[in-house]
């Protein structure tokens, strides 16, 4: 990779790798938008591409097909691509943060800790409403409630992560086994919960725990969007922070970088995002372990295009998942959360043995 001398010496050079970076994010938008007209027109009811496109902008001629797009399938797509976006932004700022390439809410246990904070607050507090129906096992009712929860329980998980990223000689295989253990607590107190539901209440606590992106209506697509937004217009602010601590936190703090406060309001923007969705929709695995190496690959490690660039392609890859999840079965609608652990697993077994093998 050119460094940055080199691109001080040769302007055109420097161009053209920004170019390249820029063109590859232009490509990701073009393909986030295709797959966003991909997935309003695949369904149990096929609507053809100019149809779901006008229907869209509400310039439909065919009421029909204007209900099923803006009411059903839209906000669902919408909510895939803020989950694939905030899940990825959120992974790859922890990897940099920890200075861990396995770091991912699913992989430190954040993720079900965000579950059983969630489930707490819907058993215990009463902010959501149980239902024995396909639509919805759980309907939240207090949203704030809820997605408070879900941050505390989070914030006690990354706090544990922290401290241990602290502890000299925490190599990324003693993280990751932290993660497992952090991860194996928060699903035993999850199902300590589930030992004294009644029977309604199990089946609905087990259906709310399959991650689910076609739960969600307008208003939780509107909670989860400002949420979203503001984690990663934080992690893009923090871009140039990010990259010096990669170069180590002596390095960091050589430039001028508070790296323990970088490190803690990180984690806690990490969590918020992560409890938000995680309440919503329950736990979806692997994205925000899998694209940011999907995208280092491919442009390096720069964090002024690493983080939206992951953004993106959590957000097109979940997408795709999802339209895939719903066409598998169709008319039965297979949560998204069962296929992006079937191609999420075997990538997170090359990432550790390509780490050992190193």
């Amino acid at each position: 990779m050119m460094s940055h001398f080199d691109h001080g010496r040769n302007p055109e050079a420097y161009n053209n790798y920004i170019g390249k970076k820029l063109l590859f994010l232009a490509v990701l938008v073009a393909l986030t938008l295709l797959m966003l007209v991909l997935a309003v027109s695949l369904g149990a009811v096929r609507i053809p591409a100019r149809e779901a496109v006008q229907a869209l902008f509400n310039f439909g001629d065919d009421a029909r097909y204007t209900i099923i797009v803006r009411h059903i399938r839209l906000p669902h797509a919408l909510a895939a691509i803020l989950t694939g976006a905030g899940l990825a932004a959120a992974g790859a700022a922890m990897q940099s943060i920890l200075r861990n390439p396995l770091g991912s809410p699913f992989t430190l246990g954040i993720s079900q800790a965000g579950a059983f904070g969630a489930a707490f607050s819907v058993m215990i507090f009463g902010s959501g409403a149980m239902q024995s129906t396909q639509a919805g096992a759980v309907s939240i009712i207090n949203p704030y409630m809820t997605t408070f929860s879900a941050f505390a329980a989070c914030m006690v998980a990354s706090l544990v992560i922290i401290a241990i990223a602290r502890l000299r000689g925490a190599t990324p295989e003693v993280m990751i086994l932290s993660g497992v253990a952090i991860g194996s607590l928060f699903t035993a107190a999850t199902m300590l919960l589930q030992y004294f539901a009644d029977d309604v209440q199990l089946a609905a606590m087990v259906f709310w725990t399959f991650g689910d992106v076609g739960r969600a209506g307008w208003s939780e697509v509107i909670f989860m969007a400002v949420v979203v937004s503001f984690s990663l217009i934080f992690f893009i602010l923090n871009r140039w922070n990010y990259n010096a601590i990669d170069a180590g936190d002596e390095t960091a703090q050589g430039l001028g970088v508070r790296v323990e406060l970088v490190r803690m309001t990180g984690m806690l923007v990490a969590s918020l995002v992560t409890a938000v969705i995680v309440s919503f929709l329950g736990i979806i695995g692997f994205v925000g372990l899998v694209c940011p190496h999907i995208v280092r690959r491919i442009i390096g490690d720069d964090h002024r295009f690493l983080l939206p660039a992951s953004a993106l392609t959590g957000a097109c890859l979940l997408l795709a998942a999802d339209t895939a999840a719903r066409l598998l079965l169709a008319p039965q609608m297979l949560p998204v959360s069962i296929l992006t652990a079937f191609l999420g697993a075997p990538a997170f077994l090359y990432l550790l043995i390509r780490g050992k093998s190193r």
